[in-house]
């Protein structure tokens, strides 16, 4: 018997895993071509076979049945249904996720779908991207076209995941498409990213689904400064505004945070400054949680080159071990952001839509993948969330990332995260030591009520 006010799952999404990146009519998106110019992406790998999950699916949710997952997190990529971004609809595209849809219901499994993560039709991208107005009414247009096909039969909904990563890797530290290396841009590509969010809130509003949760997934993370002195607090403010609040406030106050606007003011940005009484406040049912690590940050006099200009920080190296990625191992992090978060908001029900590591996982001679790493790492995360939980903050759910080893973006198919190996060249999936520990937890949860 599942035990369902709180969802032990996973979470993935369509560029990753799916392959089959021209099957069916899809159009391409900003991301293949990124990844296609060498030198974008490690070892110039290409998402066009990742996991091969387009014409494997149905496998894949008989081993999601295995493992006991109670909620899956996918994306849809806009590409498929809409080829040029708008316009006319590509059938097949929609048929693909109807058969996946349909697959988790049948197996009793709770879909949670995310409508945009960093898929944009490369079609829009050549329009601009996200930087032009019009795409935010392209995407409300394509999420609508999603909620009236699946709003019957998908409660939980995300517009988008990691909005501050479109910004900030792609616009301003342009590690992802479109490259940009432009802060004027990305505090406009921000705002529109924002407001493409509400565009969406309001047609969710207007179809009133009954069972019907809307939700955004934000990459978080708790800041600390090196000491207390003056400079290295004011470092860890002015970070915290630009990682955290940069979106959190717009949606849950319906406002900026000063030091944003501080920023914006000096740097002669007007676009979000001048669109403020744009932002509403409240626009989510839930919040999704992304969460890695911490960041630890200190003043900078900008005497030598270690820091960041625009925010006037330098980061600072981790204390505790790190993961493949180099990032800090703290779970008392996540603690920290839900009762941050529950203090400032107390009915907002929370997710944690993504919480994993990426280990040197290997294949030994008994073929067996024994990441004893990772299930310390899931063990000590959900340590977190339970504590939280009773201390009643509303966490509803905890979805691992990944469920599969996959394309993780710039860095290829380097850095493996799944509960599920991948071997690449023959597509052969190997449930990891983490994957059957995962099952217990969830079997045992599911015993104790």
């Amino acid at each position: 018997m599942h035990n369902r006010d709180f969802y032990l799952g996973a979470a993935t999404s369509a560029l990753q895993i799916e392959g089959s990146l021209s099957a069916d009519g899809s159009g391409k998106s900003s991301w293949e071509v990124f990844a296609a110019k060498p030198g974008n992406v490690f070892n110039n790998d290409t998402p066009t076979f990742a996991c091969d999950h387009y014409r494997r699916y149905e496998a894949d949710l008989d081993l999601m049945s295995e493992l006991g997952i109670e909620m899956y997190r996918f994306s849809t990529a806009w590409p498929r249904i809409f080829p040029q971004g708008y316009g006319a609809i590509n059938q097949k595209g929609l048929d693909f996720y109807a058969r996946l849809i349909e697959g988790l219901l049948k197996r009793g499994i709770e879909p949670m779908l995310t409508l945009y993560h960093w898929e944009l039709p490369q079609a829009l991208q050549e329009r601009g991207g996200w930087a032009n107005r019009d795409v935010a009414k392209y995407f409300a247009d394509y999420a609508g076209i999603m909620l009236e096909r699946f709003g019957d039969r998908v409660k939980y909904w995300i517009t988008h995941n990691e909005p501050w990563v479109t910004t900030v890797l792609g616009h301003l530290e342009g590690v992802h498409p479109p490259g940009s290396k432009d802060f004027s841009l990305a505090s406009q590509v921000a705002h529109n990213l924002l407001y493409s969010h509400q565009l969406v809130w309001n047609r969710f509003q207007e179809l009133s689904l009954p069972q019907g949760q809307l939700g955004i997934a934000l990459n978080l993370s708790p800041i600390q400064g090196g000491s207390n002195q003056p400079e290295d607090l004011a470092a860890a403010a002015r970070y915290d505004a630009f990682l955290n609040r940069w979106f959190l406030d717009p949606i849950l106050k319906g406002t900026y945070p000063e030091e944003m606007c501080a920023l914006w003011r000096e740097h002669g940005v007007s676009y979000p400054l001048e669109r403020m009484e744009e932002l509403q406040a409240g626009t989510v049912d839930f919040l999704g949680i992304n969460y890695y690590t911490r960041n630890l940050v200190k003043g900078w006099d900008g005497k030598d080159d270690s820091g960041d200009d625009l925010l006037r920080l330098a980061q600072m190296p981790p204390e505790l071990a790190v993961t493949e990625m180099g990032w800090e191992i703290y779970p008392a992090g996540l603690y920290e952001l839900l009762t941050r978060i529950n203090q400032e908001n107390k009915d907002l029900p929370l997710f944690i839509t993504e919480n994993g590591a990426a280990f040197a996982d290997q294949v030994e001679a008994d073929g067996q993948v024994k990441d004893e790493r990772r299930i310390e790492y899931l063990r000590e995360h959900l340590a977190q969330v339970r504590k939280a939980r009773e201390e009643g903050v509303k966490v509803q759910g905890y979805l691992a990332w990944s469920l599969f080893d996959n394309f993780e973006w710039a860095f290829g198919y380097d850095k493996r995260f799944g509960l599920i190996y991948v071997d690449y060249p023959t597509q052969k999936r190997i449930i990891k030591k983490s994957g059957y520990w995962y099952r217990e937890q969830i079997r045992r949860k599911n015993e104790n009520g």
